[in-house]
């Protein structure tokens, strides 16, 4: 399998209210780029919303009592972590300069996903509200324009448990299947595989944010092209629940 990862450089920096797709195929246009059968994009979450106005306005913020009990402790501005409240189910693990939560999504990530990078000073972009939604009306949206079948993965960078470093990872999807169960196929040597399910939209997320990069490459849309296994995957009614662990099965709470 041969993999094209394609950084749209051309995007504008977006704002409130802009049409996405518009920006995504007059940016390919410029390029010379045509949208192909199979064609996933992955798009950044901080784009999604912007674009959708789902902006935090840090200093228009009134902490509560708990948010300067957690501030005290971990050195955090004690107006976003009573954002990180807001837009969290659960905290669930504070340290010196970090706060794990679930999300209102039930996505287990620091600070509930809110990213105070490629925005505007004063400003901050949570998770938006429905990831699996705006990633369906952009792939029809797309696919609408061009008569061509694509996946959309909404991407999001987070860390992980037990490893340093931060990747790229899916927080909604569209037009494929995020888990690609391979059960009961053969390895290499002819055993069945039992239990083998592979996180492929998390794969394809990190694997765009290559090309997107996390300061100021101004990247926000990424074309992999040659996804062999597209057509296997590929399901217009899919979710990214798939992909989150229910809490029953989540040994460290």
């Amino acid at each position: 399998m041969k993999l094209e990862i394609i950084g749209i450089k051309s995007m504008p920096l977006i704002k409130d209210g802009d049409e996405l797709v518009e920006l995504i195929l007059e940016s390919m246009e410029k390029e010379g780029l045509k949208v192909h059968d199979g064609d996933i994009f992955v798009i950044a979450e901080t784009a999604i919303a912007k674009s959708e106005g789902d902006t935090i306005e840090i200093s228009k913020i009134t902490p509560g009592l708990k948010s300067s009990e957690i501030a005290d402790k971990t050195g955090k501005d004690a107006r976003l972590v009573e954002a990180i409240i807001q837009e969290s189910n659960e905290i669930i693990k504070i340290g010196p300069d970090f706060i794990v939560s679930e999300t209102k999504h039930g996505f287990v990530c620091a600070n509930a996903g809110i990213d105070e990078s490629n925005v505007d000073k004063g400003l901050a972009t949570p998770i938006p509200d429905d990831p699996d939604k705006s990633a369906a009306d952009i792939m029809a949206k797309i696919s609408d324009k061009t008569g061509k079948e694509i996946g959309v993965i909404i991407s999001d960078t987070q860390g992980r448990a037990f490893r340093e470093g931060a990747v790229g990872v899916a927080i909604g999807i569209s037009g494929m299947k995020p888990l690609w169960n391979r059960s009961g196929e053969s390895d290499l040597y002819g055993k069945e595989l039992k239990t083998t399910s592979i996180a492929v939209a998390d794969e394809l997320a990190s694997a765009a944010s290559i090309a997107m990069g996390q300061a100021d490459e101004g990247i926000p849309v990424v074309i992999i092209r040659g996804v062999e296994y597209f057509e296997k995957l590929k399901d217009s009614s899919e979710t990214i629940k798939p992909l989150i662990r229910p809490k029953r099965y989540d040994v460290f709470r």
